[in-house]
């Protein structure tokens, strides 16, 4: 039976009749959800969210038949949660489709107990750790002959002596969600900050998760993507970008504008990444031109749908349709996604491109030349018009509160005793606000 309180909302009422019977459970109403859900839905299969409250933009798509809440709780919780939702629901081999690292984990990791119920559209844990922990990621590239940037792995503060500046902290898996994996990494320019942000670091995730690599030269202009789908290894469909402006600018947590490009360096050793896992699935794997060698070096393996994915329709490679496609049995034919085609995200680009303009690296002229045709919009669809207007206000909130809650960690609570002697009382305001604001706001947060 459902928990108390568990209550899908009611049936989208701008939604449009499904010609599929099998659909689509989303786990997670961010930007990826949103892709998916239209994706699949102008095809005609019928999607479910189930989300945060907090996190409902896929919620406003006509796309999205229905919205279910999502549980907080451990992974056997939420595993037992989603059998009762197919039984209740009669959702019985539906795809089910992650949006984050967290949630392709989940579904991976309890492959089989999901799979009596549903099509899981991840790979089993064995294949997807390679990818979600960054220090297998690492593993298996040395053994593939792919190159990476300098990375150690200190075990104690003395082993920061080996670094070279300018470097970054990075978190291997972000199996919790906190100041350091919602970062992605932290900048350091010299031995003195090193120090502080590896202590920081320590506070908040196990040691063994902290890597520290060299800081590649270059912004997203230099930042290279393959994406593909994959069956055993072996890629169906896919297409090659690059990120050419991200937000913020200089180390962007984000894409803002991506547009495919024919980058025959990177797909190689791609290949040959996801042939060594027998990879099944779609995937991102992400690199950086290092300019000082010309070699493109591994940053990342997305193994769920990536920020920028929506390009991919534009370019003939609808990646959310094709890998629905592929679980439900239907042939899916070789394809490569066409070149000279344009992504943004209006939200981000508009200040990206400010920026760019004000440092003398962008022109006016050079930018509205970069949002020529054929150009997809991340949230403004004309089908699907509602996340579109809701984008801008959603972004600014959602960095108002992160705003605030950095003004709340500079300013320490102070505690007042009342007269009756009840105890103390916080008396920042920021207190009272802060429980509201979580990090991954309305949006859910970019993906990349």
């Amino acid at each position: 039976m459902m928990r108390n309180g568990e209550q899908s909302s009611a049936l989208h009422p701008l939604s449009l009749p499904m010609t599929e019977t099998t659909g689509a459970l989303v786990i997670g109403g961010n930007l990826n959800g949103l892709s998916i859900a239209r994706s699949l839905g102008r095809h005609g299969v019928p999607v479910w969210v189930t989300t945060p409250p907090n996190i409902k933009l896929a919620s406003c798509s006509r796309y999205t038949l229905r919205t279910l809440p999502w549980l907080g709780e451990e992974p056997e919780a939420q595993v037992a949660y989603l059998g009762e939702v197919a039984e209740r629901y009669e959702l019985d081999q539906w795809v089910l489709f992650p949006t984050s690292d967290d949630s392709a984990a989940l579904l991976s990791k309890f492959h089989v107990q999901l799979s009596r119920h549903f099509r899981v559209s991840t790979p089993t844990w064995d294949i997807l750790r390679w990818a979600y922990d960054k220090r297998l990621t690492y593993r298996l590239a040395a053994e593939q002959l792919v190159a990476y940037p300098s990375t150690i792995y200190p075990a104690t503060e003395a082993d920061l002596s080996a670094v070279n500046f300018p470097a970054i902290l990075k978190p291997a898996t972000h199996a919790t969600i906190n100041r350091f994996t919602a970062d992605k990494a932290w900048p350091v320019a010299n031995r003195e900050q090193l120090v502080a942000r590896y202590r920081e670091a320590r506070e908040l995730i196990p040691p063994d998760l902290i890597l520290i690599q060299e800081l590649i030269p270059g912004g997203g202009e230099s930042q290279f993507s393959y994406a593909a789908l994959c069956r055993d290894g072996q890629p169906i469909a896919s297409l090659t970008a690059r990120r050419t402006r991200q937000y913020p600018i200089d180390f962007g947590y984000s894409s803002s504008f991506v547009e495919t490009l024919d980058v025959p360096e990177i797909v190689g050793p791609s290949q040959r990444l996801l042939a060594a896992i027998r990879y099944t699935g779609i995937v991102e794997v992400e690199y950086k031109l290092d300019a000082r060698d010309g070699r493109y070096k591994l940053l990342d393996i997305n193994p769920r749908l990536w920020t920028w994915s929506p390009l991919g329709g534009r370019a003939g490679i609808d990646f959310p349709y094709l890998l629905w496609q592929m679980m439900v049995g239907r042939p899916v034919p070789e394809q490569t996604g066409r070149t000279s085609v344009r992504w943004v995200r209006m939200s981000t680009d508009v200040p990206a491109a400010i920026h760019l303009m004000s440092r003398g690296r962008l022109s006016p002229g050079e930018y509205w030349r970069s949002l020529s045709r054929p150009v997809e919009f991340s949230v403004m669809a004309i089908d699907d018009p509602l996340p579109g207007l809701l984008d801008l206000p959603l972004f600014a909130y959602k960095h108002f509160c992160n705003g605030y809650k950095r003004v709340c960690r500079t300013f320490p609570l102070k505690f007042v005793k009342p007269r009756d002697g009840s105890g103390p009382i916080r008396n920042n305001p920021c207190h009272r606000a802060e429980a509201g604001m979580n990090e991954r706001s309305v949006t859910g947060g970019d993906t990349a």
